[in-house]
């Protein structure tokens, strides 16, 4: 009789240990769906944010290669600015000169 005794004084205890426990186990798995649904949602954003930045990247790479391309030219065109060829269309050009031997056509109206 004494263990029957002891089991009914153990049991509403036992019940309440395991309503907490119940109740703990409860919570930790709202936790943790709460925080896998938190994960998920940023997850989507995140990919969002890397397509947008791999479009950005992919334009930057455009851009740089046609600066490369412009600076070329002008790397192409400081060489021809120091040619003779380049002083002689200018002073024809712009100044009027020609050379002693040239003969000048001029468009009569």
């Amino acid at each position: 009789m004494a263990k029957s005794a002891s089991r009914k004084r153990k049991t509403p205890e036992f019940r309440r240990v395991k309503n907490e426990n119940l109740l703990g186990m409860t919570a930790a798995m709202l936790a943790i769906v709460i925080m896998t649904f938190v994960v998920g949602i940023n997850s989507v954003s995140l990919k969002e944010k890397e397509a947008k930045y791999a479009a950005r990247e992919e334009e930057l790479q455009h851009l740089i290669e046609l600066e490369e391309a412009r600076s070329e030219e002008l790397v192409n065109f400081e060489r021809y600015t120091k040619t003779k060829k380049y002083v002689e269309e200018v002073a024809k050009d712009k100044l009027g000169l020609v050379y002693e031997h040239e003969i000048i056509f001029q468009e009569v109206d």
